[in-house]
């Protein structure tokens, strides 16, 4: 089992992906068991949910995506001896093939699913980020402030980040991400 891991802040969430190959014949015990440490999982401390990515094709690879509240959570939930009983269940049906912790924030932009890779540097993140909210700046600055003049500052400053973060998240950051992902991870 391979593992990276980076050292996220203690206040913010954590996503943590795990891969296992499947030995030939056992794709319905392998189900089960996902399922039975989900029902766990989801009942423990700061569990914020769980992805499952199944297999294309004739792979017997499988993924899960697992959010926790926070790093030190996760790691109660990793060093628990429910988790440990499921682990222990996987003998004869999968084999962990990798783990790869990650911190939100940021970084969940940039992270490619079902995928260990790290991050990108820090720095190209910011050049990222910078590319992607100078122009909607510039935009909102032209468009909607002479617009939201008389407002009360709390409202015309809430504007902005109403506006901003959900096109960054779902729009700006994962069309800049694909297109830029050559230089982002080489």
């Amino acid at each position: 089992m391979s593992s990276e891991e980076s050292s996220p802040r203690c206040d913010e969430p954590v996503t943590a992906v795990f891969s296992w190959q499947v030995l030939p014949g056992k794709e319905n015990d392998f189900r089960h068991w996902a399922h039975g440490i989900t029902r766990r999982a989801v009942r423990y401390p700061g569990h914020q949910g769980v992805t499952w990515l199944r297999p294309e094709s004739e792979s017997r690879d499988h993924y899960a995506v697992l959010r926790f509240a926070d790093p030190q959570r996760l790691s109660d939930w990793m060093a628990s001896p429910e988790r440990a009983e499921w682990q222990d269940r996987l003998e004869g049906i999968a084999v962990e093939t990798s783990r790869y912790q990650d911190t939100t924030g940021m970084e969940t932009w940039f992270h490619l699913p079902g995928s260990p890779a790290p991050s990108p540097p820090r720095w190209k993140m910011v050049v990222v980020t910078f590319c992607a909210v100078y122009p909607l700046s510039m935009l909102l600055g032209w468009l909607v402030t002479p617009e939201v003049a008389p407002w009360p500052l709390p409202a015309r400053a809430a504007v902005f980040p109403a506006v901003v973060a959900p096109l960054l998240t779902y729009i700006v950051m994962p069309w800049l991400s694909r297109l830029l992902r050559r230089w982002l991870y080489e």
